[in-house]
């Protein structure tokens, strides 16, 4: 994933529209694979299986992937709308299927278009979308009355404390935006008179 914010669905989201007595019951959930975004859709399909049309969309930030499907509904009428719902939301790695139990009134092209956005906008909203921005891993090693000096400059730093060693010397292993990283081997470097170790171990996305 590329860049400093990840944007995905927070939890799984649920919400129904009515609409001359059709009803649309809309699904939708974070996914961390292709896989499981079929699976999502497959799950949601058998719970609903009584339903006319279990039309669906999904996205993945992986491999720029989208796709979707009208479920026997007019061409573009269903699948499309869900997944101009999730771009619109910004979220990646996420699916959404929007259910439909026929009221026996056709809605026509401009009203099913309405109403499966609608549903699918609901099921986003209620799931939340959760902006994650990306760390930095750091593994740093400093002597005692170092630490005492690196402290304060790991929470002026926003720093992520995941743990902290200390053995012959201290070992801190800390999380900071990435951004931010190069600053802190800076620090460490002023501090320790280019003594100490600063190490980027890895990274991750994090609220």
């Amino acid at each position: 994933m590329a860049g400093e914010t990840y944007t995905t669905l927070g939890a799984f989201g649920k919400g129904e529209f009515e609409d001359r007595r059709s009803t649309f019951i809309g699904s939708a959930a974070h996914v961390g694979s292709e896989e499981e975004a079929r699976e999502f859709v497959a799950g949601i399909k058998k719970k609903y299986s009584d339903a006319r049309h279990n039309a669906w969309a999904y996205i993945m930030a992986e491999g720029n992937i989208a796709r979707f499907s009208d479920d026997g509904e007019p061409q573009g009428t269903a699948g499309a709308p869900i997944l101009g719902v999730i771009k619109g939301s910004g979220a990646v790695d996420c699916a959404v299927v929007v259910t439909r139990y026929f009221g026996g009134i056709l809605l026509g092209t401009g009203g099913l278009v309405r109403a499966y956005t609608e549903a699918a906008k609901l099921a986003v909203e209620d799931a939340g979308v959760a902006v994650y921005r990306e760390y930095a891993e750091m593994s740093l090693k400093v002597s005692y009355s170092e630490y005492q000096r690196l402290s304060p400059e790991l929470t002026r730093l926003g720093a992520i404390i995941d743990g902290v060693d200390f053995g012959a010397e201290v070992e801190v292993h800390a999380a900071v935006l990435s951004g931010l990283a190069d600053e802190l081997c800076r620090r460490v470097a002023e501090i320790t008179s280019g003594k100490g170790a600063a190490v980027r171990t890895g990274s991750r996305f994090d609220i």
